[in-house]
């Protein structure tokens, strides 16, 4: 919703659009939840230098984790964090994980934003499939901010569900978060523009993309802005059938999408 918002001009819209420079591609896996793997993976990372994020977003499920992760990989140093914590304690486990005092990070979603840490190269989100795309694309950034190959995995449980396997795939197809912005869009759908639904009404455009033809839309806006720069109520001829148009209930309009 707030990207349909962005292109149709009620928000300011900026697009990066390529990675800092040197910026090395993360790379993103599937894989069910296997303690062995999880074992390997932690290991590499950390014979390497490196530490590892492990989220979980569950904070009730946190000390069972961690006491499995501990079995796994009973040298390795682990925090946790999470949100429900008091913010001088939350605050002082991510100093220390920063200054490299411990080897893993076992938290929630609260790293998803804010942290800047070059020597967390590897980040296993457990249970993904219950994780939002862009969520997920948001944790993935937190590694591959150095300039070390840098790995996000995504574990899952036996039963996902079509959409959720579709937003797993999604993720290892592309690190593009305005393509995968506007796959998030077609899946839950835009929400509605005229009111407070925040997802929902999908679209589906024959002929258009939301997010590649910004051009289109950019030149729609400035021709809108014209016309009630000149005629604000459209009483003007040239402006009757827009007005018509306009003055139709909404669920009358014509629907331009389906042009083929």
């Amino acid at each position: 919703r707030t990207l349909q918002f962005s292109l149709l001009g009620a928000r300011d819209l900026s697009i990066i659009s390529t990675p800092p420079p040197n910026r090395i591609p993360v790379q993103t896996e599937i894989m069910l939840f296997d303690g062995d793997e999880i074992r390997k993976i932690i290991n590499y990372e950390i014979n390497r230098g490196g530490q590892v994020f492990f989220l979980h977003n569950k904070v009730e499920e946190l000390q069972s984790i961690y006491d499995i992760l501990h079995r796994l990989v009973p040298d390795m140093k682990i925090c946790i964090a999470h949100g429900q914590m008091e913010a001088k304690i939350l605050e002082d486990r991510i100093l220390d994980f920063m200054a490299g005092d411990y080897d893993m990070l076992l938290c929630t979603t609260i790293i998803e934003n804010g942290l800047d840490i070059p020597n967390a190269n590897t980040i296993i989100i457990n249970q993904a499939q219950n994780i939002g795309l862009s969520d997920l694309h948001q944790l993935r950034g937190r590694v591959g901010r150095g300039c070390e190959k840098s790995y996000c995995v995504l574990m899952h449980g036996n039963k996902v569900s079509k959409e959720s396997r579709k937003r797993l795939e999604l993720m290892c197809a592309t690190e593009n978060g305005f393509d995968l912005a506007e796959e998030d869009m077609k899946m839950r759908g835009p929400g509605d523009l005229e009111g407070t639904q925040q997802s929902g009404l999908p679209i589906e455009l024959n002929i258009a993309s939301l997010a590649h033809d910004g051009a289109l839309l950019a030149d729609a806006r400035s021709y809108a802005e014209h016309v009630l720069a000149h005629d604000q109520t459209l009483e003007l001829p040239v402006n009757e059938l827009l007005a018509r148009e306009l003055r139709k209930d909404k669920y009358n309009i014509k629907d331009y999408s389906k042009i083929s």
